[in-house]
């Protein structure tokens, strides 16, 4: 082969290559983008807490582990239970919730002062913390609901 149809291979290879690592770059940063802008869950608690006797409870979840305890201040007992979550419960669990409604969604004033029971929903997305006290007046409550049922069928019923 001669010198020129060397260089002309060397060149369109290289050019290729170049072309090559361009689109899969391009492609990358597009991905993170899109990834980026998609908000999702990361965390949810609940907690109930109040009344005569001090009665508590609290739920925490993530994507991979679940932790519920309860009790009560007046008799001093504590109750706590631990279990990995599956993904497909994750995603069941977190389906139940709209984003895009938590902004709108408004709490209401605690009663535990009349010894009542707040229930506080704690929710973080990959963008924001948001927490809500007593919305169960709040037009969007149903979500808060279809949670707490399908909650029922992951915490067994001796903690529950």
């Amino acid at each position: 082969m001669s010198a020129i149809k060397l260089n002309i291979l060397k060149i369109f290879f290289s050019i290729l290559l170049l072309l090559t690592l361009l689109f899969c770059t391009k492609n990358e940063s597009a991905k993170k983008t899109s990834s980026a802008n998609h908000e999702e869950i990361t965390f949810i608690e609940l907690s109930h807490v109040g009344g005569e006797l001090g009665s508590y409870s609290n739920l925490k979840i993530t994507k991979d582990s679940i932790h519920f305890e309860r009790g009560m201040s007046a008799n001093k007992t504590h109750n706590e239970w631990h279990n990995k979550i599956s993904t497909k419960d994750w995603k069941n669990l977190t389906s139940s919730f709209k984003i895009k409604n938590f902004n709108s969604i408004e709490s209401s004033p605690s009663i535990q002062p009349i010894d009542g029971m707040d229930e506080t929903f704690q929710i973080k997305t990959t963008k924001n913390s948001h927490v809500f006290v007593n919305a169960y007046s709040d037009k969007h409550y149903r979500q808060f609901e279809e949670f707490k049922i399908k909650l029922q069928n992951i915490i067994p019923k001796k903690h529950q």
